[in-house]
């Protein structure tokens, strides 16, 4: 069989671009439609399923409310909790002022340059610690006393990890000096001094604490008794 095609080639590339039209409008109709239905989709969701979770959330909240309003004495019960909870900040924040006769009995010197405390003030919102007492063997005793302080170290462990030993005394400051006699009548020197110390020092977080001088060392926080002698009422009357 012999076929004649009659139609021009003008007129097969119209029918062929025609087609190729037609198939490019499907296809667009086809993905706006797709678009379309996607926007939809989320529009329901924003406008539907969230006002929907929004109101199971807010039944919940209502439910719960009441019965926590149910409960008998919740206020109490709060408050309760509440302190406990703070507790233990509170306890890590205290300070261990025992410490204080740890270092008064290994810093103290005794012998011919004895010195009797009078007084000991710790005064924490400062880190400061002030000193009265009197030496019996005058300025020389107190010296000794002083750089007795300035070379002694705290040393310490937090969280069961031993740190650097730290020096308990920073900036001693002296304060008034003069002589007097004590009870019973012996010519001694009345001092002062004050200096300020690490946080180390007193902190409740510095585990297995120990006062270390250049000649010896108290082992354990308040592991000694503290001497009668240690301390004397500054009584005499000033003399010259």
């Amino acid at each position: 069989m012999i076929e004649i095609n009659l139609i021009p080639d003008v007129k097969l590339e119209l029918l062929k671009a025609r087609r190729q039209r037609k198939t490019v409008i499907s296809a667009a109709v086809l993905t706006a439609m797709v678009f379309t239905g996607g926007v939809v989709l989320l529009a329901l969701y924003a406008f539907g399923g969230q006002t929907l979770a929004n109101a199971l959330a807010d039944d919940a909240i209502k439910n719960e409310s009441q019965k926590l309003s149910e409960v008998e004495d919740l206020a109490k019960t709060l408050t309760i909790q509440n302190q406990l909870s703070t507790l233990q900040g509170q306890h890590n924040d205290k300070l261990v002022s025992a410490r204080l006769f740890d270092i008064l009995t290994t810093t103290v010197p005794s012998g011919e340059n004895r010195v009797s405390v009078s007084r000991i003030t710790l005064e924490a919102e400062e880190n400061l610690i002030a000193i009265e007492g009197e030496a019996t063997n005058g300025y020389e005793a107190l010296e000794v006393f002083k750089k007795t302080i300035a070379q002694t170290r705290f040393g310490f462990s937090q969280d069961g990890e031993a740190k650097e030993p730290v020096l308990i005394a920073e900036n001693i400051l002296d304060g008034e000096r003069r002589y007097g006699e004590d009870g019973d009548g012996n010519r001694v020197l009345r001092f002062s001094l004050s200096f300020t110390y690490p946080d180390e020092l007193f902190a409740y977080t510095s585990e297995q604490g120990r006062i270390i001088t250049p000649n010896r060392q108290n082992a354990t926080d308040s592991a000694k008794g503290v001497p009668s002698s240690l301390f004397t009422n500054a009584e005499a009357e000033e003399t010259e």
